[in-house]
Formats: C-alpha cells, sequence, structure tokens
C-alpha cells in the first residue's frame, strides 16, 4: 500500500542592505524549491517544484511564506504543475484519505513589500481530483501579484476537461480585513460534461492585483479594458478578459483562450509594467 506524501515548505525573504536574501527556504517531499540569482536589488527569485514533474493522487502540500519590509519576492514554476489521476480505493494512501491532491498556501507580505506569484497553469489528467487553497496577508502598503490558472488537460490524449473535480481559492486580506474570496469549483455532475460547459476555451486564468506598487499596471490595463466594444457576435472570439475593480485599488482580471500561450502572451503585455518593480532579469526569467 502506497502512503500519502505531505510536502512541507517555508520560505521568508528578507532585506539585506540593497540585496534581498532568503533567511528560510526549506521543502520536503514531493515539494521543491529552487532559488536562482537575480540581478536587482532586493529581489529574490523562488521556483515551487514537484519531483516527477507532479502531484499524485493523495499528495499534499503545505507552504508557508514571508515576505518581508522592502522586498520582492517572484514565485514561479517550471512548466505546468501536472495533477495525476485520483488512485482508486484500492491503492489509496492510507486508511481515511480520500486520495485527492491538495495544495496549500500561507502567505504574509509586510508594508513595501511585493508578492508575484507567477506559476504556469495547473494541467489535470482524466480522473484526477484537486483541491488548492492559497490566502494572502497583506499589511498597509504592500502589494501582491496573483495568478491562478488552469488548462484542459492532456488534449492530446483525448483528456480535454476530463478531470473529476477541481477547486481553487484564493484570499485577500488587507490590513485585517478580507477584501477578496475568489473561488472556482468545476466538477463533473454526469449530467452535462466539463467540456460541454467550458468549450471552446483550453485554458482560463485570474489575476488579482492589490497595492501601491501596482498602482501603475493597474492604471494601464484599465485603459486597455476600457477600450473594448460590446458587439453581437456569431461565434465566441478565440480570447476574452474581463476586469473588475473591488477597493483600495484592487482588481480582479479573468481571461479566456483557445490557446495557453495566448494568455501567457496577453499576461507579458499586460504586466509589462511590473518590470520596473522587479527588474529586467526578474521579468524576463517570469515570462521566458
Amino acid at each position: 500500500m502506497q502512503t500519502r506524501t505531505t510536502g512541507a515548505g517555508r520560505i521568508a525573504l528578507e532585506a539585506s542592505g540593497d540585496d534581498a536574501v532568503f533567511s528560510e527556504l526549506a521543502y520536503a517531499y514531493p515539494l521543491k524549491l529552487l532559488s536562482p540569482r537575480c540581478a536587482a536589488d532586493r529581489v529574490g527569485v523562488a521556483y515551487l517544484l514537484n519531483y516527477g514533474g507532479g502531484l499524485v493522487g493523495g499528495d499534499e502540500i503545505d507552504l508557508a511564506v514571508d515576505v518581508r519590509r522592502g522586498t520582492r519576492l517572484l514565485l514561479l514554476t517550471q512548466g505546468t504543475t501536472k495533477i495525476f489521476k485520483k488512485r482508486t480505493a484500492a491503492r489509496t494512501a492510507a486508511p481515511g484519505t480520500d486520495g485527492v491532491t491538495r495544495q496549500h498556501m500561507e502567505v504574509n507580505v509586510e508594508s513595501d513589500a511585493l508578492l508575484c506569484l507567477l506559476p504556469d497553469p495547473a494541467t489535470c489528467f482524466g480522473e484526477a481530483e484537486y483541491a488548492q487553497t492559497q490566502v494572502f496577508r497583506l499589511q498597509h502598503g504592500a502589494s501582491a501579484i496573483v495568478l491562478d490558472a488552469l488548462t484542459a488537460g492532456r488534449m492530446s490524449r483525448g483528456e480535454e476537461w476530463d478531470f473529476a473535480r477541481y477547486s481553487s481559492t484564493n484570499e485577500i486580506w488587507l490590513e485585517g480585513r478580507r477584501v477578496v474570496h475568489d473561488a472556482v469549483l468545476l466538477e463533473a455532475d454526469g449530467r452535462q460534461p466539463l467540456r460541454t460547459r467550458l468549450k471552446p476555451y483550453s485554458c482560463y486564468a485570474t489575476v488579482i492585483l492589490v497595492g501601491p506598487l501596482l498602482q501603475q499596471t493597474v492604471a494601464a490595463m484599465q485603459v486597455e479594458y476600457n477600450k473594448i466594444s460590446q458587439m453581437r457576435r456569431t461565434a465566441p472570439p478565440d480570447f476574452i478578459w474581463s476586469l473588475s475593480t473591488i477597493e483600495h485599488g484592487t482588481v480582479i482580471v479573468r481571461a479566456a483562450a483557445t490557446e495557453t500561450e495566448a494568455v501567457r502572451g496577453w499576461l507579458r503585455d499586460m504586466l509589462s509594467g511590473i518590470r520596473d518593480v522587479l527588474g529586467e532579469d526578474a521579468f524576463r526569467m517570469a515570462f521566458a
């Protein structure tokens, strides 16, 4: 009988003169963290990796992150996070385990600090079940970009939107008050297949932006959004996006496209303003 694997991790980034240093960078299987050098003041970069390129049914990731005052942390992945199929009851990890793959992240961002969470999309294999919860607590003057994206799966294998269940919840707390609670639940219910409900798009993305360091980027996105004209269409466009303003300069942006690369290219253009905050080196890593 295989055993369930829980990978705990911790990241702490703090300023040391003009540099940013990881005072903590700890992880346990199946989570792995890598930190390449970045040629920018007070900017740290960390890659969130999984051994074997994905998470097996029943695996859990629990990550705690502290972004200390005056620093900028860029969190990335190397390729899509693959969510493998849920194990059958006979091979479930341990007694009482439901076999669902889970990830949980708790992030604290101090004043004048910035978190940029820009992972590649998650890719759920056929019959996979995945649950993700991410909580971001920002002090006064803190900033954050949170990207949460999902692909249709292994379309070349005929697994277009063929997973069993996907849930993702993102919470943004600003000075102790929750300003964003965004939840997505996609579940096969036996009545209408997910592929019927979600077509023609193969990638969906949500981006949340909050904080003073991102207001120039937010303003530029609002200008572009205001240029969009509403019109009747005989067929859905290959790419669509929307922008909603919450409060305190917080916006939620949603995008969908028939091709994943279209979303990636659009993000690179829309978030080009963060190049001035992160530096050219880190920006290139984010959208290589």
